[in-house]
């Protein structure tokens, strides 16, 4: 039997499917996945895809896109797939992250490579921690401009949010003097600090701004672990001039936090629903 005028069998359409997959599109999904399994880093998991592995993210702005190819629909700006949980999760992993951050910076004994510089700063020009976290967020993301990176609702929350908490854990959380509670302080600001990163990075409305910049350089070729730890080193090498606390929490935080978020980020993720079955 012939087929109808207008339409493509089914086998034709299977076909050119089967070659769109395996072309592929260059992007940042591909570089996204691996990262994440590598490091696993928080922001790589930020990536959201429509009609399984048809979708594709754009050349420069690392989101998905309409294409000829791929037949697929761009993603929008904020998912409305079961938003209000999304928010919710949103919400709750910024927080937990800003009071975190707020506690190992309240234990003294040394904190995350981007915390070591805010804090320098605080100590070198004033202001608190917090305000130059969200100083330092709204610069790195000035940086996402010549990457053709684009932010999500989770983006700019996380930009202001977590410098707030931050602040107001250092005012409301009391400095302890044993050794022994400023460990457990130091060691439980790392393990919330995973659990958070699952939350906000599960959410699917943005990666942070400083995983950004990181996912943006390793879309142009570069290494994620090598931009990442460029980034960082570089960061606490400025924090640490500037007078910020290097310890044993940061040697814990550079070390652990990659397995703790590789741990946390599948099982806090929201998972993606099925799309319907296209009619041929």
């Amino acid at each position: 039997m012939e087929p109808r005028p207008g339409r493509r069998p089914a086998a034709a359409a299977e076909a050119d499917g089967n070659r769109t997959r395996q072309a592929g599109v260059p992007g940042l999904t591909g570089v996204e996945d691996r990262a994440a399994h590598q490091d696993g880093d928080a922001s790589l998991r930020c990536g959201q895809r429509l009609a399984g592995d048809r979708v594709r993210p754009s050349d420069r702005t690392g989101l998905p896109r309409t294409s000829r190819e791929t037949g697929a629909v761009a993603a929008p700006w904020i998912p409305r797939d079961r938003l209000p949980l999304r928010l919710v999760r949103l919400a709750a992993g910024l927080l937990l992250f800003g009071f975190s951050n707020g506690l190992m910076l309240v234990a003294g004994l040394g904190v995350d490579p981007w915390d070591v510089l805010h804090q320098g700063l605080s100590r070198t020009l004033g202001l608190q921690v917090g305000t130059w976290a969200i100083i330092a967020s709204g610069v790195v993301l000035l940086a996402w401009v010549p990457l053709r990176q684009r932010p999500g609702l989770g983006t700019l929350a996380n930009a202001l949010a977590v410098g707030l908490v931050i602040n107001a854990t250092l005012a409301l959380v009391p400095r302890p003097h044993g050794l022994a509670l400023r460990a457990a302080e130091m060691v439980a600001g790392v393990l919330l600090n995973a659990v958070a990163t699952g939350l906000y990075i599960g959410a699917g409305l943005g990666p942070g701004a400083r995983d950004g910049l990181m996912t943006g350089f390793a879309a142009r070729g570069h290494s994620v672990r090598v931009v990442r730890t460029t980034i960082e080193l570089a960061v606490l090498a400025a924090g640490f001039a500037l007078g910020g606390n290097v310890g044993v929490g940061t040697v814990l935080y550079a070390f652990g936090i990659g397995p703790l978020v590789h741990w946390t980020i599948p099982r806090l993720r929201l998972r993606d629903r099925p799309a319907p079955a296209v009619q041929l």
